[in-house]
């Protein structure tokens, strides 16, 4: 009979025990995922990374030649339009003076015969294109007066982008990076082009210190036009066939695991058990959108993207802090 409860007693400490290590365990295992909380599953997979730097910018003449006359008087005509293209030299205006448009509207007075003898005796003034470039634009038409102050037309010996660039972004930038444009008139196409120069000197913008850099486009589009807003994208680093996450599922290594030698990030991933536990990595560039991974994953190995969950108060009566308190806020922080 004592044998017989002495068994009995055996088996009911027993199964104390079992119970008490898996109510531990479920305490341990409840407790991990109460903190974490997996919005999904992806896998290391392998692609290209591009580090790029964003600014805006306007398209504008690298140099911008205002042709003016030398002398005041009329223009009698205008041999170009806006959009051609000249030679340095190239007649691009005929004028009288003012004391040769007086004696011609004198003569004109007395029949054309005397205007033609005038005429030939007294040639027009022509106005030459100083350089190679495009007429961007006709500021007069024929018979207008006047004066060396007002430009007859202005040239520009070829477009640019010039983007402002916020002095945070300027290490990344370098002479003869690929850039790409995209003018606001056309959005859905993409031009290139390279930087060609670096301003030194800063502008104040939004109590911001910009600079403006130049970027030369490879062949200048026909859709370009001066004064169009344009956003740039600087080029900073193409990498091909690199490990790449979502930036969103590397962290800061967790303070309440043991660290590994020099582990500074993790991702996170399910064991066997389901519970979620870090992995160290050693991550490169990142495109904002993805990140590089150098070390500490392999393609194909799915690994969860959490975020901390908002901390209820206990229920316990020995919980610290003493009584619950009901919580007015629902929402959860990221990691």
């Amino acid at each position: 009979m004592q044998i017989n409860n002495l068994s009995k007693g055996w088996k009911i400490g027993l199964t104390l025990v079992v119970l008490f290590v898996l109510v531990k365990m479920f305490s341990s295992c409840s407790h991990g995922k109460d903190s974490m909380q997996v919005l999904r599953s992806v896998k290391i997979h392998q692609g290209d990374l591009e580090v790029k730097v964003t600014a805006t910018g306007t398209v504008k003449p690298y140099n911008r030649v205002e042709i003016k006359p030398p002398i005041p008087g009329r223009v009698e005509e205008v041999l170009v339009r806006e959009g051609d293209w000249v030679k340095k030299g190239q007649v691009l205006a005929q004028m009288s003076s003012s004391e040769r448009a007086a004696l011609l509207d004198a003569a004109r007075a007395h029949g054309n015969e005397t205007m033609k003898r005038w005429e030939e005796a007294y040639k027009m003034a022509p106005l030459l294109a100083p350089l190679d470039g495009t007429i961007i634009v006709r500021a007069v038409e024929p018979g207008q007066t006047v004066t060396t102050a007002d430009p007859v037309v202005v040239l520009s010996d070829r477009l640019i982008v010039e983007a402002l660039v916020d002095e945070t972004d300027l290490s990344l930038i370098a002479l003869g990076q690929k850039t790409a444009i995209q003018l606001d008139a056309y959005p859905k196409e993409i031009f290139w082009g390279k930087v060609d120069h670096i301003m030194y000197e800063s502008k104040l913008m939004n109590n911001v210190n910009v600079y403006a850099v130049d970027i030369l486009p490879q062949k200048i589009p026909p859709a370009f036009r001066s004064g169009m807003t344009a956003n740039v994208t600087f080029i900073v680093k193409e990498k091909k066939g690199v490990l790449l996450v979502p930036s969103e599922a590397v962290v800061e290594w967790p303070k309440n695991v043991p660290k590994p030698k020099d582990a500074q990030f993790a991702v996170y991933e399910k064991t066997f058990g389901g519970k979620l536990v870090p992995v160290a990595v050693r991550i490169g560039d990142s495109d904002g959108r993805e990140t590089e991974i150098k070390d500490g994953l392999t393609e194909g190995r799915e690994i969860q993207i959490v975020q901390k969950k908002q901390k209820e108060m206990s229920v316990s009566p020995f919980a610290m802090g003493g009584p619950p308190k009901k919580s007015n806020t629902q929402g959860q922080g990221h990691s």
